[in-house]
C-alpha cells in the first residue's frame, strides 16, 4: 500500500561549472538527462521526483552516479511524501500555498 510514509520525494541538488563551453554542455546535459527521468524542476540547480519506495529511489541514484558530469558538486536528499507536505515556500517575500503533488503516479 502507497502511504505518505512509504511515497519517498528525492531532491537531487547540484552545482556544475559553467565557465567554458565543455562545462556549460556539461551541465545542461546533466539538466536534460535529470527531466528524462522524470525529476521536476524545483530551482535552478533544485529537482524533485516523487518514487513509490526507498528502493526505486536507490535506483534513481544509481541513475544519477552514472551520468554524473566530471566536474562540480551533486547532493541528493530524501524525504517522505509527509514530511513533503510540510515544506513551507516563500516567493517574493510572500508565503505560497503547499505545493501539490503529482496529478498521477507512474509506476514502471
Amino acid at each position: 500500500m502507497l502511504t505518505g510514509y512509504r511515497l519517498m520525494w528525492m531532491m537531487v541538488l547540484f552545482d556544475l561549472p559553467v565557465g567554458t563551453e565543455t562545462e556549460r554542455k556539461a551541465a545542461n546535459d546533466f539538466r536534460h538527462f535529470l527531466y528524462d527521468q522524470g525529476f521536476e524542476r524545483a530551482q535552478y540547480s533544485v529537482y524533485l521526483r516523487l518514487c513509490s519506495s526507498r528502493e526505486q529511489c536507490d535506483t534513481y541514484v544509481r541513475y544519477v552516479r552514472e551520468n554524473l558530469p566530471d566536474e562540480g558538486k551533486v547532493d541528493i536528499l530524501f524525504f517522505t511524501d509527509k514530511q513533503y507536505e510540510n515544506i513551507v515556500s516563500f516567493h517574493a517575500g510572500r508565503k505560497r500555498p503547499p505545493r501539490k503533488n503529482p496529478d498521477q503516479f507512474v509506476l514502471f
